[in-house]
């Protein structure tokens, strides 16, 4: 139903290592995924005993350190389009939970097989016009393979750098799933969609229901 190419696994080690920072002074897009790289991984590491008994944990980690740091919102006006427009509040407010859930169980298990890959950071662009940064990155697959070039977008939200969207090897998270999510609307409408992440979302928990239900209203609105 809904479908993103399996490429996209790749950019999680990047993604999940945005944590917070202390600083006074709001540093710069790139500094801040570059500074924090480090401490993400020492922290999957650390962990990686206890989530190969207790996998479910990876979800916590995420909330920790990742999901304050990609804003959603905008992300999901992004992927709706003019369906966003036509939404009402609580369409708006559950497809916001139900995609950000999508994203974290989408992706919890890539997380963990991609602890102990590099990342390489290339030159950034920064337009002097706008608020808009592209970081880019390059991360080794596991078991060799030309490493996979992974860029994030970021804008300035709540007076701190926030991702709104990922490229990898030049395809567009976004634009990817604002594709996948249209092609469900046309034939259902947005209620038919919401219905859809919901139940993909309880299928690809790494949980039990009841510990997937308490996940996705940690993660509600």
């Amino acid at each position: 139903m809904i479908t993103v190419r399996s490429s996209y696994r790749v950019f999680l080690l990047g993604m999940f290592s945005l944590v917070a920072t202390t600083a006074v002074a709001m540093p710069a897009a790139e500094d801040v995924v570059r500074s924090t790289t480090d401490q993400t991984v020492a922290r999957l590491r650390e962990q990686k005993p206890d989530l190969k008994v207790h996998p479910e944990k990876i979800y916590d980690l995420i909330h920790e350190l990742v999901i304050p740091h990609f804003d959603f919102p905008s992300m999901s006006k992004w992927v709706l389009g003019s369906n966003w427009r036509n939404a009402t509040d609580a369409q708006r407010d559950s497809f916001i939970a139900q995609f950000r859930t999508l994203l974290v169980r989408t992706y919890a298990k890539a997380l963990l097989e991609y602890s102990d890959t590099d990342i390489r950071f290339l030159n950034s662009e920064n337009n002097p016009n706008s608020n808009v940064v592209i970081v880019k990155t390059e991360v080794d697959q596991p078991g060799g393979g030309a490493a996979v070039p992974i860029h994030y977008r970021m804008h300035i939200s709540d007076g701190s750098w926030k991702v709104v969207d990922v490229s990898v090897d030049g395809v567009s998270l976004v634009s990817t799933y604002r594709g996948s999510f249209a092609s469900e609307i046309s034939k259902g409408g947005l209620d038919n969609l919401i219905a859809k992440l919901v139940d993909r979302n309880q299928k690809i928990a790494l949980v039990t229901p009841e510990q997937a239900k308490a996940d996705e209203e940690h993660t509600s609105p």
